[in-house]
């Protein structure tokens, strides 16, 4: 069993204030497989005070973006060492199968780190523009210091959408991992510490929500970066609204997948098993509405039952496993809940339904339901687990209305056979993010969400400016 016990406050380990720990549960085998301190308001004060005070006293926000890039650099060739190690823990944690874990927990988070130290690379902290009286020059200065809180469905990934453009843009950070995924930010803190990165400006202190609302409220704190439900990124965004305080809030998703008519079936559920199924269903980008056409609906209704049916259930340690099991029991029943829900509305059950695969571990059967409608609580709440909802249309401008009328808007795709034609519907979806005939999250372009799916923009430039304070400064003579 992995121990741990320390906390990693402004680059020191060190005890912690109370006695509280976390035990850390398998999903695959529900034993304790590690146990770490948990962190109490006191630790956070410490924490935002070494923030607070490398921020207002220290280097750290007064090299130029380049020093810092080179710091980050070194981070991200650490990480690109230790991916598979970080991959395995994860999948651990929190039941994500090894293959995504690989590319999409730390594969991507590796990807970030090495996105930022190039772009760093190019940064000035100045630069002049003309004025009416004479010369303006527009200073990019660091936000201050930053609260992430983080989920624990892709708890690398996510840290690394906010840690790598918070280091290069001069911020200190205090991050919170998610209770459930506390393991994998200890190897994360070596290689900080490896990186040279100064002390005082990061701290990791894996908590619950009360201590996590102690975070988001501290006064030592300049902005929030929270990613996690929408029910919870309402409470923090009121939180930073009544405080003035900078946030940037990524939440969750209803995202429609739809299979146009030109469609080649075979090519789309290749795909859409991932887009909809990907990190057990557990992603808050997931494709989970599926739109087909009147004209096709039963060939898609079969075709996507004969995907899912045929896709390996199981140990998420196995290479061959795509599905593994959800994070917690309460997930798992929560999931149930709305398979249970779904048949109540009428919805028909084309695949799994209730039952469990598996006597132990928190399983849930990949569910598809056929004959839905959009009014559904099924197609319009976020189940968070591999179940997905078939959805008819009558055309391309009904697909369209429906794809739009939902709370959230964080991501969708269209498949079609005419890529130039998938992009005419793509401008017409009010979403962050969007694919044709493919879905990815791109490291040098802007991710986030319309709607309830969250407020700012994490990725690319724009992710470094949320990031960024502007000042200009106008002078004559």
């Amino acid at each position: 069993m992995r121990q741990h016990d320390r906390l990693y406050i402004g680059g020191e380990w060190v005890a912690p204030a109370g006695t509280g720990t976390i035990d850390v549960v398998s999903p695959h085998t529900e034993e304790v497989i590690g146990r770490v301190p948990e962190a109490t308001p006191e630790d956070v004060d410490r924490a935002v005070a070494a923030a607070r005070h490398a921020f207002d006293h220290g280097p750290w926000p007064r090299m130029e973006p380049a020093e810092r890039a080179a710091v980050v650099g070194r981070l991200a060739a650490l990480y690109g060492e230790r991916v598979n190690e970080l991959a395995e823990l994860i999948t651990e944690e929190m039941g994500s199968p090894i293959t995504f874990s690989q590319l999409g927990q730390t594969g991507q988070a590796h990807a970030v780190y090495g996105y930022y130290a190039e772009l760093g690379k190019t940064l000035t902290s100045e630069e002049e523009r003309p004025g009416m009286m004479g010369p303006v020059t527009v200073r990019r200065e660091p936000a201050g210091v930053v609260a992430a809180i983080v989920p624990w469905n892709v708890p690398q990934f996510i840290v690394a959408l906010k840690l790598a453009p918070a280091l290069v843009a001069g911020c200190t950070i205090v991050i919170k991992p998610a209770p459930e995924t506390p393991l994998d930010g200890y190897p994360l803190a070596e290689m900080l510490n490896e990186a040279g990165v100064p002390r005082g400006v990061v701290s990791i202190v894996a908590a619950g929500r009360e201590t996590g609302e102690h975070l988001v409220r501290h006064p030592g704190v300049d902005k929030v970066a929270f990613t996690g439900s929408t029910a919870a990124g309402r409470t923090i965004g009121a939180i930073c609204g009544e405080q003035l305080k900078r946030c940037t809030l990524e939440l969750g998703g209803k995202s429609a997948a739809i299979i146009l008519d030109d469609a080649d079936l075979a090519s789309t559920m290749g795909w859409l098993k991932i887009a909809s199924l990907m990190n057990n269903g557990q992603a808050c980008v997931a494709q989970t509405r599926i739109l087909a056409s009147r004209s096709r609906y039963d060939e898609v209704v079969d075709a996507l039952t004969q995907t899912v049916g045929n896709m390996k259930v199981g140990d998420p340690a196995d290479a061959e496993t795509e599905i593994g099991p959800l994070v917690a029991k309460r997930q798992q029943e929560r999931v149930e809940g709305y398979i249970a829900l779904g048949r109540e509305e009428g919805a028909k059950v084309a695949l799994g339904g209730p039952g469990r695969p598996y006597d132990r571990g928190w399983y849930v059967t990949p569910t598809v339901f056929a004959d839905v409608t959009n009014d559904m609580r099924i197609a319009r709440e976020e189940i968070f687990g591999p179940v997905l909802s078939v959805i008819p249309y009558e055309d391309e401008a009904d697909a369209v209305r429906i794809a739009n009328d939902s709370d959230y808007g964080l991501a969708g795709t269209v498949w079609t056979a005419d890529a130039e034609h998938g992009l005419d519907i793509a401008r017409q979806v009010r979403t962050g993010t969007y694919g044709v005939n493919v879905y990815m999250i791109e490291s040098s372009s802007p991710f986030g969400g319309y709607k309830s799916s969250g407020v700012g923009r994490e990725l690319g430039p724009e992710g470094l400016a949320a990031y960024s304070e502007y000042k200009s400064i106008a002078r004559m003579g």
